[in-house]
Formats: C-alpha cells, sequence, structure tokens
C-alpha cells in the first residue's frame, strides 16, 4: 500500500472512531450553561494569552463544532493531549459534563453571525498554497477550512495563528510528558513541515474570516 493510500485510510478509520465517540452521549446546551465556569476564565476573555507550553493567545472555541470539542476534551483525560491545565479540567468532567459543554460552546455565538464563506476571502501565497498541497489540509478540513469532512474534525479558519502554529508543533513532539498531541495522522501531516514552514501555514489560515469566535460572558448573557 502505497503512502497516499495509507493515508486516506487512516482518516477514514479516524473519521469513523472520533465520530462514533463524540456521538456516544447527547449533550444538552442549556445544560453546559451551567458547567462552564472553569472555561470562560480563559475562552471568555478576548485576546487572553496562555504561556504554557509558550505564550500564545488561547483559542477560540464559541462556535466550534461539538463533536470536535468533545473529542478534544476526552483527548485531555486519556492523555493523547498533553497539557496540565487541560488535563485537569477534563478530568473533572463526566461523559455527560463533556457532551453538556461542547453543545453548549457549539451555540455559543454572537447574534446575528454570519457562517464562513464558501471560499477563502484571501489567496495564500504561492509558498502557501504549495504546503496546504503537500499536507492535504482541505481534504479535512473542508471548504474554507470551516467545513471539516468529520464533525470531530475542528473547524480552524480564523483561528488565533499563534494558538494553530503552537498546536500544530504539538503533534511533532514525542517521549514528552508536559507536551505533545499524539495523533497519527497529524503528526504525519506536520512532520513534514520546517517551524517556518508551520508557522506560514498557522498565518494564512489563521487570517482566514471563518465562524470562531470569543464571546465574553459578560456580553453573551
Amino acid at each position: 500500500m502505497n503512502q497516499t493510500l495509507t493515508t486516506i485510510f487512516a482518516l477514514a478509520v479516524a473519521c469513523v472512531t472520533g465520530t462514533a465517540q463524540a456521538q456516544a452521549v447527547q449533550g444538552d446546551a442549556k445544560a453546559g450553561a451551567a458547567k462552564v465556569a472553569m472555561c470562560i476564565g480563559c475562552h471568555g476573555i478576548e485576546g487572553y494569552q496562555a504561556s504554557f507550553p509558550e505564550v500564545h493567545k488561547v483559542p477560540k472555541i464559541s462556535g466550534q463544532g461539538a463533536a470536535y470539542m468533545a473529542a478534544a476534551l476526552q483527548a485531555y483525560q486519556k492523555g493523547e493531549r498533553k497539557h496540565p491545565t487541560m488535563r485537569s479540567i477534563s478530568d473533572s468532567l463526566t461523559e455527560q459534563d463533556i457532551a453538556d459543554v461542547a453543545a453548549y460552546y457549539a451555540t455559543h455565538v454572537k447574534t446575528g453571525s454570519a457562517a464562513a464563506p464558501a471560499k477563502p476571502t484571501r489567496e495564500p501565497s504561492v509558498q502557501v498554497a504549495e504546503l496546504l498541497k503537500r499536507g492535504a489540509c482541505v481534504s479535512c478540513h473542508g471548504d474554507n477550512f470551516s467545513k471539516p469532512i468529520d464533525a470531530s474534525y475542528p473547524k480552524i479558519a480564523g483561528q488565533h495563528s499563534d494558538y494553530l502554529y503552537v498546536a500544530l508543533k504539538s503533534y511533532t513532539i514525542d517521549k514528552n510528558p508536559q507536551v505533545g498531541r499524539s495523533n497519527g495522522v497529524m503528526a504525519g501531516i506536520a512532520k513534514q513541515f520546517n517551524h517556518q514552514e508551520l508557522k506560514a501555514l498557522a498565518g494564512y489560515i489563521g487570517s482566514l474570516d471563518g465562524e470562531l469566535q470569543t464571546v465574553p460572558q459578560s456580553k453573551f448573557r
């Protein structure tokens, strides 16, 4: 089996597995609203920056897909995503809590928010276009990087570029007890690139118009 077929097979398996796990419990957005106290201190402040593993803005999660949010929290619980703070928070959540929080953030958007455009609002440079092609990014994250082919994959258009860069680098880190993400598909993709190339990818994708937001709690309620 050649490398392309191997990658496609891995994507298909990951797609089925991720969806099955994310849909195991039905989430309740109203119940989730009462369970996000630990989330809003970071994700509910515009421009808030984390300092681990390096200084970067915390990700926008309002408007993110519920199945992806659930899958990410489950990965922190299992240690597949290594981050001491997120591991501690996820460990405090039951399966139902995760489903409810995920459902809440999927609907947690500002009134009148528009859907992401069907196509990117700006064209990539020649260099970035080649990197996107090499990584086959659109094949998973979909049109304008906002329509993932599977619900357990994230929307990434408009995400903070510095966060995207740190996240991409984390897939290239092995055997570190505090930092790294163990995802076979993303590791294989990210390890194709050097840090400068990962930063270029993150910069372009983060510059696009998307559906992800940071919604301050006081303004939403």
